[in-house]
């Protein structure tokens, strides 16, 4: 069975209603990323960056996944399918997909400040004073600016036996998960989806642009791999 490995971004999310950092009208609006996403924000205002995540986490489980998750679904059916999403968002889960890696962490899930191994499920707030089994703050297991990404070798050894490579919703200009594509076998087929595509058909050997959003591109993904 072929391998199809999908690199995803805050596109795919969009059309659910998750709003992104680049939207303006966005949720992150008002916040400047130093403020809210790094370890030395959450030293200096842990109040403000928990209160952030808690808008984010609420605003997740009012929404559902959408056509696009449900299409990398339906290539189960035929193909071994790996996801590798740059999304904190649980949608991919939802939708039904059964192998699915986080590159920047989970918003669903927190973890002990002095143990990163000690992860909990979480769907309420997160408040000071929640504490792990050893008496430390929880934060959000969220990878901020200026972390490692320790799922960084995991997808890459991932993305290294792709048969196809799918990559739907992201720019593909954030490092280190743009980096993921010179991971691929030569003249591995890539499929990119995107209104407005950052990238060229010159730009890799052979690259097949999809030109739309992510729920109309799927559809046109699904019957391009499953006719071929």
């Amino acid at each position: 069975m072929k391998k199809i490995v999908v690199l995803t971004g805050a596109g795919i999310s969009a059309e659910s209603g998750i709003k992104t950092f680049r939207d303006a009208n966005g949720l992150w609006e008002g916040h400047d990323v130093l403020e809210v996403a790094t370890p030395e924000a959450f030293a200096r205002n842990p109040e403000l960056v928990l209160d952030f995540y808690n808008q984010r986490r609420k605003q997740l489980l009012e929404v559902l996944p959408n056509k696009a998750h449900f299409n990398l679904v339906k290539l189960e059916q035929n193909f071994h399918v790996e996801i590798i999403t740059q999304n904190i968002d649980d949608l991919h889960e939802r939708a039904g997909s059964k192998n699915v890696t986080h590159l920047h962490g989970e918003l669903l899930k927190v973890r002990s400040t002095v143990d990163e191994s000690d992860i909990l499920e979480w769907k309420k707030e997160l408040v000071l004073g929640n504490l792990c089994k050893k008496g430390s703050q929880l934060r959000p297991h969220i990878v901020w600016f200026g972390e490692m990404v320790p799922m960084l070798d995991k997808a890459a050894k991932i993305t290294q036996t792709a048969d196809v490579l799918v990559i739907i919703g992201t720019s593909m200009q954030v490092y280190p998960a743009a980096g993921l594509v010179n991971y691929i076998k030569p003249n591995t087929p890539i499929y990119f989806i995107d209104p407005k595509p950052a990238i060229g058909k010159n730009d890799f050997n052979n690259l097949t642009i999809i030109k739309n959003v992510a729920s109309s591109g799927t559809d046109e993904l699904v019957k391009l791999l499953i006719n071929n």
